[in-house]
C-alpha cells in the first residue's frame, strides 16, 4: 500500500511539496521510492541556485535506475538535506520525513495551485500501478 499524505501538494512526477509561508520543501513520493527500490546515491543542487518549474536539478540513483531530481516551483534552492547525501536510504525509510531533499524560497505563488492534491495524485498513482 502506497502512503500519500493529505497535507501535502504532488506533482506527476511524483514528487511531494509542503508549502510553508514562501518555503517549498520538496522530495520524492512513497511510490516512487518503492518503484526506484534500493536508493544508492542523491544528487541535489547546490543552495543559492536558481530554478524553474520543471526543471531537473539532480539524479537520484538506485539499483535498478536512475531518475531526475525535478523542481515543482520556480525560485532559489535555500537548502538541501546533506544527510540524505550521505544516507541515501533515508529516501526509502522515510520519504516524507528525513527523507526530503530540498527548500526553494519561491518566487511564484500562482504555480503553486497547479501541484495536485492527494485524491488527485491517489487516482494518479493507483493508474500507474494497474
Amino acid at each position: 500500500m502506497v502512503v500519500i499524505l493529505e497535507d501535502l501538494m504532488y506533482t506527476k512526477e511524483h514528487e511531494w511539496v509542503k508549502v510553508e509561508g514562501d518555503i517549498a520543501t520538496e522530495g520524492i513520493t512513497d511510490y516512487a521510492q518503492n518503484e526506484l527500490s534500493d536508493i544508492v546515491m542523491v544528487e541535489l543542487p547546490q543552495i543559492g541556485r536558481k530554478v524553474k518549474a520543471g526543471e531537473s536539478i539532480g539524479t537520484i540513483e538506485a539499483v535498478k535506475a536512475v531518475a531526475e531530481i525535478y523542481t515543482a516551483l520556480t525560485g532559489e534552492i535555500v537548502a538541501v538535506n546533506e544527510e540524505a547525501k550521505t544516507a541515501p536510504d533515508l529516501l526509502n525509510k522515510d520519504p516524507y520525513g528525513k527523507g526530503w531533499l530540498f527548500r526553494v524560497k519561491f518566487s511564484n505563488p500562482e504555480e503553486v495551485k497547479g501541484l495536485m492534491n492527494a485524491a488527485d495524485y491517489t487516482k494518479l498513482s493507483t493508474e500507474k500501478a494497474h
